[in-house]
């Protein structure tokens, strides 16, 4: 596993350093009813993040990918959308699309089997391409595209390492997306019908 690019915890205000939870704990806390199964968050470095309210253009985009992509996906890949994505003990977070191997299904995802992540953003932009995109780095993650679900425009970020990703680059919404591994899945965002 490559170096995290964060540090594990932050310090609270009065300088004491926060408890840190793993991802068991939350698992636990969500049976016992402390966290809703739905409850937006996700758990880095051991905090726990919770996440903005999605808008309306986010939805309306992931629908519509949703249903491109299921169309297009190749007889041995699998995608999930929104699933609580382990990283490791104590980080999880929730991409809107993850696409992986059918062979090692839910269960066999990780950093290494993940074959291309995409978050949609509005209202979390900044953070996706900035600090979260510095996460899957960390972890390996081969490619990421972080999407404006207002513009359309898309950053892909390929070549992970430590201090982030080694290849980023902008297309607006009327160029063609195609992943490095999976080009059955290239798609045109302008070219998508959205309602």
């Amino acid at each position: 596993m490559m170096n995290r690019p964060e540090p594990i915890t932050t310090m609270a205000a009065e300088g004491l350093p926060r408890r840190r939870f793993t991802v068991a704990e939350i698992d636990h806390m969500t049976a016992l009813g402390i966290f809703e199964e739905d409850e937006r968050i996700e758990l880095i470095g051991g905090e726990i993040v919770p996440m903005m309210a999605k808008g309306n253009p986010h939805e309306i985009l992931k629908t519509v990918l949703n249903l491109y992509w299921a169309a297009r996906l190749p007889p041995d890949l699998l995608f999930t959308t929104e699933t609580t994505f382990r990283l490791s003990v104590d980080t999880f977070l929730e991409p809107d699309f993850v696409f992986y191997p059918k062979a090692v299904g839910i269960p066999g995802l990780t950093a290494a089997t993940a074959r291309l992540v995409v978050e949609l953003s509005d209202s979390s932009l900044s953070y996706d391409l900035g600090r979260k995109a510095r996460l899957y780095a960390g972890f390996g993650i081969a490619e990421l595209w972080v999407i404006d679900a207002v513009s359309l425009s898309t950053r892909i970020h390929r070549e992970p390492g430590s201090e982030g990703y080694g290849s980023v680059v902008d297309f607006t919404a009327d160029q063609p997306l195609v992943p490095a591994a999976l080009p059955a899945l290239a798609v045109t965002l302008a070219d998508l019908e959205r309602h």
